[in-house]
């Protein structure tokens, strides 16, 4: 593994000193609500459709107040996943938008051919898509929260018959993955800011580790999720094994030891 711990440890200190500290909590998904917009034009926003394959030859939008992305139809990979920076009490841009993620994308058994299920409601997100190769089937699933921190993103594929999914995490240009001293050396992504966040594994394993990469095989009906802010640096036990109904909001938020000093002073408070 290639992490520039001393990049990563000189970045965190210099931003430490003049950095408000925060806590996760819902108070940073108020006013959330998403827009999902396709290539036809089509617009979803606070209901749920579905978007059909004249919807969908190109890349589908998904616009938020805190949050936005875009999303390949064709196996609901994910590129240029942003904070928008808006106004929230729980802000970790410094109220700049923030570009996280170039891309999440899988590499999927089948492309997916059927139509895509949309469900946009309350800030909350669902992207459901399925296809065929012979044999085989893939279920594709995003869930999001439209949120300034907290655990609000994953990715889901399910395969019939069951295998394994590799899918490469790529950050977005000025992020970095660095090991956390603060919170027992776990791997954290971040930039020269105080920005934290976290990879978030649910059967899944990591086969290559970079600055700016991480692959994983994540096994049918498990995921990898997003976590953001207090809840990336929390020193918890990791997550459970979970394969079905898996949330990306089922966060621990505050109650386990937090020693970053970005959050260390709301938390024990």
């Amino acid at each position: 593994m290639r992490i520039p711990f001393a990049l990563a440890a000189s970045a965190l200190i210099a931003a430490l000193a003049a950095a408000p500290a925060h806590a996760a909590t819902s108070t940073g998904c108020e006013g959330g609500s998403f827009t999902v917009i396709a290539s036809s034009g089509k617009t979803i926003t606070q209901r749920g459709d579905q978007l059909k394959a004249a919807d969908l030859r190109g890349r589908v939008r998904v616009r938020g107040r805190y949050v936005g992305f875009d999303v390949d139809p064709a196996n609901l990979a994910v590129y240029d996943y942003a904070m928008t920076g808006a106004a929230s009490p729980m802000d970790i841009t410094g109220a700049v938008r923030t570009a996280v993620f170039a891309s999440k994308v899988p590499q999927l058994p089948a492309t997916l051919t059927d139509d895509l299920r949309v469900d946009a409601r309350d800030g909350v997100l669902t992207l459901i898509r399925q296809g065929r190769s012979g044999e085989k089937k893939v279920t594709m699933k995003i869930q999001a929260k439209d949120c300034a921190q907290g655990g609000i993103f994953q990715m889901e594929p399910e395969t019939e018959p069951a295998q394994n999914v590799t899918v490469t995490h790529t950050l977005a240009p000025g992020m970095f993955f660095f090991k956390n001293p603060y919170a027992n050396n776990k791997v954290n992504l971040g930039n020269a800011t105080m920005f934290r966040a976290k990879d978030s594994p649910q059967l899944a394993t990591l086969l290559l580790q970079t600055e700016t990469q991480s692959v994983w095989s994540v096994a049918s009906g498990g995921r990898l999720g997003g976590v953001l802010g207090e809840d990336a640096v929390e020193i918890s036990a990791g997550a459970t094994a979970c394969v079905q109904d898996c949330q990306a909001q089922n966060q621990i938020h505050g109650t386990l030891p937090v020693y970053d000093p970005a959050y260390a002073e709301t938390s024990a408070g």
